[in-house]
């Protein structure tokens, strides 16, 4: 038996577990971002029919977490720390809809410039840059390829508005609303407007930090590396109708040599 060549491959083993660069896509779930529902309400000055009552109104759905999808970057070969950049894109879809009296509904879609969605129904997207340094801990074990970290980062958070009541009453100023017009004409017509007042809406674009802590995994020899990260996002400005959650997950792998 070669016993030379027996230990070269154990060693090429052991040298072989952890990465020293690697790139990766994974799932990355908020679970703590919210949307509360805005039950029906109608804005001032719309008795389109003389009876009293305001005519025109607006509501809008709810939102318990946002899921995403993201991509990472991470360097091992540096002494004592590493790091890593990532980028992540979180959404969900919430109905919102127009009220033309008390029973005919127009639901609302919105095109939201600068994200990734063609015009639908409206949804809140959440992107996120981080760059990270990282703290790993060695495990004295033989051929052991785990690696746990923790570490911390700046944060470039990009989000978009929430079409929300305020928002419409903006679009319901921009229009003409002619004595005599009924108010499901009206309706439409301010549907059209919320369309291309939201198209040219832009990002919401703020800066914070974040602390992480994760693990990442190698096979030995083979260039395949899993992991997961969990995140604790710190300041950020986000739409006065969302409740941030700040915590987010990322489950993956890729590629590392």
């Amino acid at each position: 038996m070669n016993f030379k060549l027996i230990f070269a491959a154990a060693a090429l083993l052991a040298t072989q577990s952890f990465a020293i660069a690697g790139i990766g896509f994974h799932y990355s779930p908020n679970v703590g971002t919210t949307l509360k529902k805005a039950e029906k309400s109608y804005f001032d000055n719309t008795d389109f029919n003389g009876d009293g009552k305001n005519d025109l109104g607006f509501s809008h759905g709810n939102f318990d977490y946002i899921q995403g999808f993201g991509f990472k970057a991470w360097v091992d070969i540096l002494p004592f720390i590493d790091i890593e950049g990532t980028f992540n894109i979180q959404f969900a879809s919430y109905n919102a809809a127009l009220w033309a009296g008390e029973d005919t509904k127009i639901p609302l879609e919105i095109e939201l410039a600068g994200t990734p969605f063609a015009k639908a129904t409206p949804k809140y997207v959440a992107m996120n840059a981080d760059l990270s340094v990282n703290y790993p801990f060695d495990i004295p074990i033989p051929l052991f390829p785990i690696t746990p970290y923790v570490g911390a980062g700046i944060t470039m958070h990009l989000n978009t508005f929430v079409l929300n009541k305020s928002f419409v009453a903006k679009a319901l100023s921009r229009i003409d609303r002619p004595e005599g017009i009924k108010e499901n004409e009206i309706a439409k017509k301010l549907a059209k407007e919320v369309t291309e007042l939201a198209a040219d809406e832009g990002l919401n674009k703020s800066i914070g930090f974040h602390l992480l802590a994760g693990v990442r995994a190698k096979l030995p020899i083979i260039p395949i590396a899993a992991y997961a990260n969990v995140k604790c996002y710190i300041g950020g400005d986000y739409d006065a109708d969302i409740d941030p959650g700040h915590f987010a997950f990322e489950i993956g792998g890729g590629f590392a040599l």
